[in-house]
């Protein structure tokens, strides 16, 4: 559960307060979304409608909280829908966009330090992983997931958002929680990521192939998202001893790596500098000590948090 009662900026017209709900809806919003700066534009839409409704139908309305948390996930559903379309233009692979926090992680567990700009929280419904899987759904089947497994909605109000029945919702979330079962059977603790991925950053540092080979899976994958704006692999690479070499060939050109232990999206990652600028944020996902997946976040518009 989203806690629904941080304090917010707006207030309402008429003198009363609007609850402070934005933090709550940033929230929603970027589950829904993966991407910061689209569930900003879903909060501030909604913030605007609410705005534009007159004062008789603002006061009518008994919980301004739950209006517009609905007006948000309609709006997200909408989001959805065309990003979809307008990623068929998108150069490379799209990922989510990373979320920091402030904090170095310990190898016995990540050290979790205040929201990211005091906003979203992080949790495993924010786990790198997670999100790209959520990806792969219908907007309506993530919708309705999140909604209802992470959010408690109920299903006779995800109905009213995605416009189907209470019955087809029900299914649409069950859909989703088979096919995020299927593609992510088994999850490490934080501690044994953290360890993994201090292991994975010493032998990279080190330009060490044997043991970066060691630390990933030989069925890894590692996706780039550089979204045309800098350079990075288009397409998968696939195999350890493949990632491996292409990590050492990459530390080789790159001379010096500055590589920090950092949270991202609430687990153990890793930030790459150049020159003090975060060129590159990596996510990790581990299972049986291993690095089974490696995301690696270029595109300059999504490191927008990071410097």
């Amino acid at each position: 559960m989203v806690d629904d009662t941080a304090g917010g900026r707006h207030e309402d017209v008429s003198g009363g307060p609007l609850l402070g709900h934005e933090r709550a809806l940033l929230n929603l919003a970027y589950r829904l979304l993966g991407s910061l700066a689209d569930a900003q534009d879903a909060v501030q839409e909604a913030y605007t409608r609410w705005y534009a409704l007159a004062a008789e139908q603002r006061n009518a309305i008994d919980s301004p909280g739950a209006w517009l948390n609905t007006v948000v996930s309609r709006v997200c559903l909408d989001l959805l829908g065309s990003a979809r379309v307008r990623r068929e233009g998108y150069v490379g692979e799209w990922l989510p966009e990373p979320l920091p926090d402030s904090v170095q992680w310990r190898s016995g567990g990540a050290e979790m330090a205040a929201d990211p700009a005091d906003r979203i929280t992080l949790d495993e419904s924010v786990d790198m992983a997670l999100l790209v899987i959520l990806d792969s759904l219908t907007p309506a089947e993530r919708v309705a997931f999140l909604l209802h497994d992470v959010f408690r909605y109920p299903f006779t109000e995800i109905a009213e958002i995605v416009g189907r029945t209470p019955a087809a919702c029900r299914q649409l979330a069950s859909s989703a929680r088979r096919r995020i079962k299927d593609a992510r059977p088994v999850t490490a603790s934080i501690g044994e990521r953290a360890a993994v991925v201090r292991s994975f950053k010493r032998a990279w540092e080190a330009k060490d192939i044997g043991a970066l080979v060691a630390i990933l899976d030989p069925s890894a994958t590692a996706v780039a998202d550089g979204g045309g704006r800098v350079r990075a692999s288009v397409i998968p690479i696939e195999g350890g001893d493949r990632i491996a070499e292409f990590l050492v060939g990459l530390a080789t050109r790159a001379g010096v790596l500055t590589l920090l232990e950092r949270t991202v999206n609430g687990q153990p990652g890793l930030v790459a500098l150049d020159h003090g600028t975060t060129a590159a944020v990596y996510a990790f996902d581990v299972a049986d000590h291993r690095i089974q997946r490696l995301w690696v976040i270029r595109n300059p518009e999504k490191l927008g948090s990071w410097r």
